[in-house]
């Protein structure tokens, strides 16, 4: 999710009906440029280099969310009921509308993953992986990161793991309540609030994730690290 703001003037978007290796174009109404949505930035146009500010947001269903926020408006489009017409597309082994630009076997083209890029470098987190390892410590282009994953809901959140220039390392406690080992802190692992103890009040830091197909992600940084396949992992 992205801020529509740009240089203090509020722009609108639109589906330009392109592809980038898969990946959905957005063109905005004002200039029409054209949009990476999973970079974020505008890949041709008058406004080409510009990056829209990133917003943190939930993957997760309708139920937990009503749950947590009882008074939310949804805009229901295309509603089929109980039936998803992406189904037969989540069971077939295709790579997208335009096929694979990058062949990697590490993971099956449509295991989902949650991507993470810092620094020039990138890392997948599989979720086959984080339904047994919820709570990931880890680094990626020189930035402690802490993964954290609901395989209820198949919501995954990623932070920065420094406080007050202290890197952190988080246990779990119970469910998705964490505990971190230098302040015996307990925190709220969606929400990256500390909850009690030493750091109480403080916040974590979101950083910007993408939940992909490994075949998309794979194709946008070849050279990613997958999380529980490569060395390197866990922290710690």
């Amino acid at each position: 999710m992205y801020s529509r703001i740009i240089d203090g003037e509020e722009y609108t978007f639109g589906v330009s009906g392109k592809l980038i290796m898969n990946v959905l174009v957005m063109y905005d109404r004002q200039t029409e440029s054209l949009w990476s949505q999973l970079l974020g930035e505008a890949v041709e146009g008058e406004l080409k280099g510009t990056q829209l500010e990133f917003l943190p947001a939930w993957q997760t269903t309708w139920a937990d969310w009503k749950e947590k926020h009882p008074d939310t408006l949804a805009l229901r489009k295309g509603y089929y009921g109980g039936r998803d017409p992406y189904d037969g597309y989540y069971a077939s082994a295709s790579s997208g509308v335009i096929g694979q630009t990058v062949l990697d076997e590490r993971l099956y083209v449509k295991e989902f993953v949650i991507g993470v890029e810092q620094n020039g470098e990138a890392a997948a987190y599989p979720f086959s992986v984080l339904n047994s390892q919820p709570v990931v410590n880890d680094i990626v282009g020189g930035v402690p990161l802490l993964v954290v994953f609901n395989e209820e809901t198949g919501t995954g959140v990623v932070f920065n793991r420094e406080n007050d220039g202290q890197a952190l390392t988080f246990q779990a406690q119970e469910g998705l309540t964490l505990v971190d080992d230098q302040t015996g802190t307990t925190w709220d692992g969606l929400t990256g609030e500390a909850l009690e103890g030493t750091l109480e009040g403080s916040m974590l830091t979101r950083v910007k994730s993408t939940s992909s197909f490994w075949f998309g992600w794979k194709d946008w940084y070849p050279g990613t690290r997958v999380y529980g396949i490569d060395e390197g992992d866990a922290v710690p």
